[in-house]
C-alpha cells in the first residue's frame, strides 16, 4: 500500500495505469474506460476494464482487480517494492537512492548479514567435513547406497556435521561472538551454560532463501539417533513456514512450465531433481503453511502434491490440498504404487522405477476429487453410517469447487462411486451449501449481483459525493444501517475512511476486503457515473431504515405466536405498536 507522500506514493500519481497495462495486454476505447482479454485467465471475449480516472483495473471474469501496482505484482510474479521500482522504471520517473537507516535497522541488518554469513560458513564446514574426514566417509556411504554420486552430493551441498559435540564450535568462535552463535540456531547452550553444536553425527541439507542464500539446515541421523530429522530452529534469518525447500534453484521452471511438484523431505525433493523435474520444492515436513502456498503463489497457481503415503503423509496430504484450495490453486494429487510390501515415496519410487516411470506417473496424477474420492472408497460403504461418514469427508472440498458445472459433475462422479442416490446427494450439497455459505466459492459472473440498487448507489456516493460524504457515513454508522446488508463489510470499511477526512483511494479500501466484497466494490465503482444528491441519499436511508424496522416487526411477531399466553405478552403488543407507529412515519 503507498503511504501518503512515500515515493511509491509519488509513482502512483505519476503513472498512467493505461501505459503501464498496455505494454501487457491489446487494450481498446470503450467509453470511458479501456477493455481487452484478461492476461489472468483465457477468454475470447473481452472482459478486462482499465478506468483511466481511477487508475484502476478489473475483471469482470475472474474478478482480478486493483491498481497499477497490483497488476504488475501478478504479471510480474513480484513483491510491493519491486512492482513500484518496476513501475518507476517505465513511466520515466527517477529512484531515489536509500535513505539512511536509523542505528537500529543497521544494527539489525548487520546481525542478519552475520548470521548468513555464519551460514555460509558452517556449510562450507559441513560439506568439507563430508568430503575428508572419516566420519564422513561413513556418511558417504550412506549416501551411495540411497543412490547419490558425488557429482549428486557436490550439486545438492549435502555434508556433514561430525559427532564430536563442539566441533562446529571451535571453528566458528574464532570468528563470532557467543551471542551470535547461539542466535544463529547453529550452536545450543546448557543448564549449565556450557555452549555445544545443535548438529551432531549427522548428514546436513543446506535451506537456502529464494534468493539463494543459506539459511538454514535440515540433519539426518546417521544412525538410529533420535529424532531422525533435526532442523534449524527459528532465527532472525530463518522462519520454517516461510522458506520452500530448493526454491531458490526451481523458481525458473516452475514459472516456466506453470506447476510445481511439492513433495515432503529433502531425499525427496533431490531424487525428483535429478530425475530431470526441476519444478520441484519440498515442505521440509508434513505441516505445509500459508506462507509457503503464499511464495509458490508467485510463480504458479497448479501444483502436483506427492507426499509420502504412510498415515501422516495421507493427513498432510489433505490438509495441504485445503490450503491449496483456499489460495485458488489447481491441485492435482500423485500418489505412488507401493512396491513390493513397501510404501513408496518419490525417493524410493524413483531410484526403484527410474525417471521415466516417475514422470509418467506424474503425468497421469489425477486431480485432486478423483485422489480424494479414491480415499473416501476404502472406507465401509456397505451400511448407511459408512457411506455418510465418506461424503462428509468429501463434503468441505466439493464446495469448494468454484465452477457449478464442474461441481455438479463431480457430485455425479461421486454418487456412482459411493453408491449413493443422486437425488439425495444433491439434497444434501445443498443444505451444506446453505449452512456453510462462507466456504462456497460464488461464480464470478454472479459477484456483486446480490448487492441491491441502494446499497449500490449509497457505495457509490460514500466513495464520490465529497460534499456531503462525512454525514452519510456518521448516519449510516449511528443507526447501524448497513448491519446484515450483503454489502456489510463494503460500507464498514468506506465509513471508516469516510470519517478519517483522508483521500477516498479504491485500491485501498479493496486490499482490507475479503476477494468477494473486493469483486462487489470494483464492480459497482465500474458502473456508468451518476452524480449523487443529499436527497437521494436521504431516501436511500430511509429504506435502510424502513428495512430495519420491518426486521424488527418480524421478530416481535413471531415472539408474540411463540407466548401467546405469556407473561411478556402485553410488552410485545405494546413494542408492535410503537413499531408500527415508526414504519407509517417513515413512509
Amino acid at each position: 500500500m503507498a503511504e501518503a507522500g512515500s515515493f511509491a506514493d509519488k509513482v502512483k500519481q505519476q503513472a498512467d495505469i493505461v501505459r503501464v497495462v498496455g505494454e501487457y495486454v491489446r487494450l481498446k476505447k470503450s467509453g470511458q474506460n479501456f477493455t481487452g482479454l484478461c492476461p489472468f485467465h483465457g477468454e475470447k471475449t473481452p472482459s478486462f476494464a482499465v478506468h483511466p480516472v481511477k487508475q484502476i483495473f478489473h475483471c469482470f471474469g475472474c474478478g482480478k482487480g486493483g491498481d497499477v501496482f497490483s497488476f504488475v505484482m501478478e504479471m510480474e510474479k513480484c513483491q510491493f517494492p519491486e512492482a513500484v521500482r518496476i513501475v518507476a522504471e517505465k513511466c520515466g520517473i527517477a529512484i531515489p537512492r536509500p535513505k539512511e537507516r536509523s542505528p537500529e535497522e543497521r544494527k539489525e541488518n548487520q546481525q542478519r548479514a552475520a548470521l548468513v554469513e555464519m551460514h555460509r560458513e558452517a556449510q562450507s564446514f559441513f560439506v568439507k567435513q563430508l568430503e575428508t574426514t572419516a566420519e564422513g566417509k561413513a556418511a558417504r556411504a550412506y549416501l551411495e547406497d540411497r543412490g547419490l554420486n558425488a557429482e549428486a552430493i557436490a550439486r545438492f551441498g549435502i555434508g556433514y556435521a561430525p559427532s564430536g559435540g563442539d566441533a562446529l564450535l571451535r571453528y566458528l568462535k574464532q570468528k563470532y561472538a557467543e551471542k551470535l552463535l547461539v542466535e544463529s540456531g547453529l550452536v545450543s547452550r546448557d543448564q549449565s551454560g556450557r555452549l555445544f553444536d545443535r548438529f551432531r553425527r549427522r548428514i546436513t541439507f543446506a535451506i537456502a532463501n529464494e534468493s539463494g542464500k543459506v539459511v538454514a539446515f535440515g540433519c539426518r541421523a546417521l544412525g538410529d539417533d533420535l529424532p531422525k530429522y533435526l532442523n534449524s530452529p527459528e532465527t532472525p534469518i530463518y522462519s520454517k513456514s516461510n522458506v520452500l525447500y530448493y526454491m531458490d534453484r526451481a523458481k525458473d521452471a516452475i514459472r516456466r512450465q506453470d506447476f510445481a511438484v511439492l513433495v515432503e523431505g529433502y531425499m525427496d525433493a533431490i531424487a525428483v531433481a535429478r530425475a530431470g523435474i526441476n519444478n520441484v520444492v519440498a515442505s521440509c515436513g508434513t505441516s505445509l503453511a500459508e506462507p509457503q502456498i503464499k511464495l509458490l503463489g508467485r510463480f504458479t497457481k497448479r501444483v502436483i502434491v506427492n507426499y509420502d503415503p504412510d498415515a501422516a503423509g495421507q493427513a498432510a496430504t489433505e490438509r495441504s490440498i485445503s490450503l491449496l484450495l483456499e489460495q485458488d490453486f489447481e491441485v492435482r494429487v500423485l500418489a505412488l504404487p507401493a512396491i513390493g510390501d513397501k510404501k513408496a515415496d518419490p525417493d524410493l519410487f524413483i531410484r526403484e522405477k527410474g525417471a521415466d516411470a516417475y514422470i509418467k506417473a506424474l503425468k497421469d496424477s489425477p486431480p485432486y476429487v478423483d485422489y480424494l474420492i479414491a480415499r473416501a472408497r476404502q472406507m465401509d460403504l456397505t451400511t448407511g453410517e459408512g457411506k455418510l461418514r465418506a461424503l462428509n469427508f468429501l463434503m468441505p472440498y466439493l464446495q469448494k469447487i468454484p465452477n457449478r458445472l464442474l461441481r455438479s459433475e463431480w457430485a455425479t462422479r461421486i454418487s456412482q462411486q459411493l453408491r449413493i442416490d443422486e437425488p439425495v446427494l444433491r439434497a444434501a450439497l445443498s443444505k451444506a451449501a446453505a449452512e456453510r455459505r462462507s466456504e462456497v466459492k460464488t461464480q464470478p459472473e454472479l459477484v456483486g449481483k446480490s448487492a441491491k440498487p441502494i446499497e449500490r448507489r449509497l457505495i457509490r456516493m460514500l466513495m464520490e459525493a465529497e460534499g456531503f460524504r462525512r454525514e452519510l457515513a456518521q448516519q449510516l454508522q449511528q443507526g447501524g444501517l448497513y448491519r446484515g446488508l450483503e454489502t456489510e463489510k463494503v460500507f464498514a470499511a468506506l465509513i471508516v475512511a469516510a470519517l478519517s477526512d483522508q483521500p477516498m483511494q479504491a485500491t485501498e479500501i479493496g486490499a482490507l476486503l475479503e476477494d468477494r466484497d473486493r469483486r462487489m466494490l470494483f464492480e459497482i465503482l465500474f458502473e456508468p457515473a451518476q452524480e449523487g444528491t443529499w436527497e437521494e441519499a436521504e431516501s436511500c436511508l430511509e429504506a435502510l431504515r424502513r428495512r430495519l424496522i420491518e426486521q424488527e416487526l418480524a421478530e416481535v411477531q413471531r415472539s408474540i405466536e411463540a407466548n401467546a399466553a405469556g407473561p411478556s405478552l402485553r410488552e410485545l403488543l405494546t413494542r408492535k405498536q410503537e413499531l408500527m407507529k415508526r414504519l407509517t412515519a417513515e413512509r
